[in-house]
């Protein structure tokens, strides 16, 4: 069977690519953006990729899976509509296809859920119980985004956000989880939510569809995720905190400030540290909810413990792309405020007194609507230096948070002027963050070679 998937080079459109072609489907794919590190995997497993959405593309296939980056008015999405082509939602498809015989182990949450989901696909594989999953970015353990899996687990990136064009349920309301990991919560979407009362209201969905059997595991200490339970909850429920909390069951005490080492802690006692790379609490947050996730289909404590300080993270969620002549530089796909600051706290915290540029691109739906804009001063606090880009199709002026921040800020209409200045201004020590959830007309590279350069 043929399908094509509209939509193929986004994270979720991507990885369900992937898996169809490991269940034996003939899968082709279209997209109107195609770049690293998706286009890299989809080619390297036979996938064919075509520009832009034609008629044409369709040709052949036996199905059309949709992605939620499809609207009315699309030229691909006409013509399927008009032919009466069969046509079908990712998620729906997912669902129908892998989900419906397995143990799903579902990550939700307005930050967190790709890094959390990698950690518990990885802490499954380390204890050998060879999962399927589907991650919104790449793992480096894997290399991959998603497979099949050999056993009935199966991590999934749970997205709070719409289906498709024709199903404007969020698209978790299709996974039917057995275990369910809620992060956090906060606004984000605005254009699809209204309100946080919202997104409150899909997440509750979500658990009105845990078995009575199954698992939930949440942060103590997050307040929109209680208002979400307190709406009713049929499922046990195991609470996570970092350091005291009278109701978390797992708990972990940071060793040192950077949270590069924590002790974790389950029913009072300590089972074991943490040792890696990674940063900040927001990362011993999501190691938590893994451990918790991971111990519901049988693996010990001490096991994911150990699963995790061999833990290597995901591209693009601060990941140090190159260091030059004593510079580091660091790709993250932060773009909410609250995933902004923690990223730099973790940061400053490691690094001490060593000069932070932050260059930051505010290129999400809902940035780009100024729904955080008057946040983005304060939660840059952390860098010595930050430097806005205002992208294309941002109808607000960025003018107004360079004003009001706290640190030395500037504001560039061209990646080329970053580039420049940070070339001019970079000394060994210095530590450059990247921050968009898009490819930033490749700046890491442009940054690298320019400091590069300057060495020679």
């Amino acid at each position: 069977m043929h399908i094509h998937i509209l939509g193929v080079c986004g994270t979720f459109m991507g990885s369900l690519a992937l898996i169809a072609k490991q269940l034996g489907f003939e899968v082709s794919g279209s997209d109107q953006n195609v770049y690293p590190p998706m286009s890299t995997q989809l080619e390297m497993a036979g996938i064919e990729l075509m520009q832009g959405y034609h008629a044409e593309h369709m040709l052949g296939a036996d199905q059309v899976v949709v992605g939620n980056a499809m609207s009315r008015g699309n030229p691909a999405v006409e013509y399927l509509l008009n032919k009466g082509l069969p046509y079908i939602s990712g998620p729906q498809w997912l669902a129908e296809q892998v989900l419906k015989d397995k143990w799903v182990l579902a990550v939700a949450g307005t930050h967190g859920k790709t890094t959390t989901t990698s950690m518990l696909a990885w802490i499954l594989e380390y204890a050998g119980m060879s999962p399927g999953f589907l991650i919104g970015g790449v793992p480096k353990n894997f290399g991959v985004s998603a497979r099949l899996g050999e056993t009935p687990f199966f991590a999934i990136e749970a997205d709070e956000y719409d289906t498709a064009f024709f199903d404007k349920r969020s698209k978790f309301i299709h996974y039917r989880p057995r275990t369910a990991v809620l992060n956090n919560l906060e606004f984000d979407h605005a254009d699809i939510f209204d309100d946080l009362t919202a997104i409150k209201r899909q997440f509750h969905h979500l658990v009105r569809t845990l078995p009575g059997e199954g698992l939930v595991i949440a942060p103590e200490a997050d307040r929109n995720i209680a208002d979400v339970l307190d709406m009713g909850c049929w499922t046990p429920v195991q609470f996570c905190g970092i350091g005291e909390g009278k109701n978390s069951l797992w708990q972990a005490f940071p060793i040192v400030p950077d949270g590069s080492q924590f002790s974790v802690h389950f029913q009072g006692s300590k089972i074991g540290e943490v040792r890696w790379e990674h940063l900040g609490r927001h990362n011993m947050s999501n190691a938590l909810s893994a451990i918790a996730a991971a111990h519901h289909v049988g693996v010990l404590p001490d096991q994911a413990v150990a699963a995790l300080s061999e833990f290597l993270g995901v591209k693009r969620r601060m990941e140090k792309v190159g260091q030059i002549d004593g510079v580091s530089v660091y790709d993250d796909f932060a773009h909410h405020p609250t995933a902004i600051a923690t990223t730099l706290d973790g940061l400053r915290k490691q690094v001490g007194s060593a000069r932070i540029f932050a260059v930051i691109e505010p290129r999400s739906n809902t940035m780009r609507m100024g729904i955080h804009k008057g946040q983005l001063a304060s939660v840059s606090r952390e860098a010595d230096q930050v430097l806005w880009f205002q992208p294309h199709g941002v109808d607000w002026d960025l003018a107004s948070v360079v004003k009001e921040s706290e640190n030395e800020a500037a504001l560039f209409s061209s990646v080329e002027q970053i580039v420049n200045r940070l070339s001019e201004t970079l000394t060994q020590g210095d530590h450059v963050v990247i921050m968009s959830n898009g490819g930033f007309e490749g700046i890491h590279q442009k940054l690298l070679d320019a400091l590069q350069s300057k060495v020679a």
